[in-house]
């Protein structure tokens, strides 16, 4: 018994061309989708396709265009003339930053030098103003209170003494030097930091600003299943294969069956209702199904006015005058029905 040919698989390069080209085909359409030029108070972003360019798929080989897009943003009337002005005091700060950045930097070539000996001398001087007075009534006291003592001018106790009073004394002055130095220092090292943070502060002040862009809604357009697709409409066609050969396999199975003792069955057109046709033989004989007048049981069979054309000795006619078949003779082995 003959039976459907099972359907071609599909190609792997085909489903996967199929699944790409809906892929980028989606990426493209979620790309205009999202593009969305907005208006505002201040501004307005457009968008515009500027170009596209080649992408060819490594597996397939097929080639796809893929387009770019240009974002342009544009102030309100009021909003670049603020801007306007802002560039040009920002540029104007950026200039004066470079001028004194080269001044800044000629001070800076070579060595730096504390030395401030005019700021030093004055402290100095300033500090011994206070100092001597002091150090005259403490020389005094100390005269005073070795004589007291019985101590003579001119003994080791005196020039002791007084050698100990005067290394104070010299203590006290280079302190005060060192604390005038430092002083100075600082003030030289205080302006040099006071013009590199104004270099600074102009240069910080002269940057760019950059654009704010607006956020846009998102929206995502899902993409397609081909391969999916694909695979379920070839399963789909598998599975009518299968199920018409089934149906194929219990029709004949059946038919032989019927004749295999060698005999006789009521085929009779006349003795039959419900009849419908489900299918032929290779040599065109119709297979019907029906129910016997009076009988609920479905059956399934051929003809006797159908077979006594083409098989005139399959068929027998019966005392009752009704006709019969021997499907033996009318279907010989080897036969092949067709589904209607």
């Amino acid at each position: 018994m003959g039976k459907a040919s099972a359907p071609q698989p599909p190609d792997p390069k085909e489903t996967a061309a199929g699944s790409t080209s809906t892929n980028v085909g989606t990426a493209i359409a979620n790309s205009y989708l999202n593009n969305m030029n907005q208006v505002t108070p201040d501004g307005s972003v457009s968008y515009e396709q500027s170009g596209t360019y080649q992408w060819k798929d490594p597996y397939t080989g097929q080639t796809y265009d893929i387009p770019r897009f240009t974002q342009t943003q544009t102030l309100s009337e009021n909003q670049q003339a603020i801007k306007g002005q802002q560039d040009a005091a920002n540029l104007n700060l950026a200039t004066l930053g470079n001028s004194l950045s080269g001044t800044l930097g000629q001070q800076l070539t070579g060595n730096f030098k504390l030395g401030n000996e005019a700021v030093e001398s004055r402290l100095f001087e300033l500090g011994s103003q206070r100092l001597n007075p002091i150090f005259a009534q403490r020389d005094e006291a100390l005269r005073t209170r070795l004589t007291n003592q019985g101590i003579r001018e001119g003994s080791a106790a005196w020039n002791n003494a007084m050698t100990q009073q005067g290394q104070q004394q010299n203590d006290a002055y280079n302190q005060l030097l060192l604390q005038g130095r430092g002083q100075a220092s600082q003030e030289l090292l205080t302006e040099d930091n006071q013009r590199i943070n104004q270099i600074s502060a102009l240069l910080n002040g002269g940057q760019v600003s950059q654009p704010n862009f607006m956020q846009t809604p998102q929206s995502q357009i899902p993409t397609t299943d081909v391969a999916g697709i694909i695979n379920n409409n070839y399963q789909q066609q598998v599975a009518a294969v299968n199920a018409q050969n089934a149906q194929t396999s219990s029709i004949m199975g059946g038919l032989f069956g019927l004749g295999a003792a060698g005999i006789y069955k009521w085929s009779d057109e006349r003795l039959k209702e419900d009849i419908k046709k489900v299918g032929e033989t290779d040599d065109g004989q119709n297979i019907y199904s029906y129910r016997y007048k009076g009988d609920p049981t479905p059956q399934m069979g051929l003809m006797a006015q159908e077979v006594a054309e083409k098989h005139p000795e399959a068929v027998a006619k019966t005392p009752s005058g009704f006709l019969a078949v021997d499907y033996d003779r009318a279907l010989p082995m080897g036969s092949i029905m067709r589904a209607a």
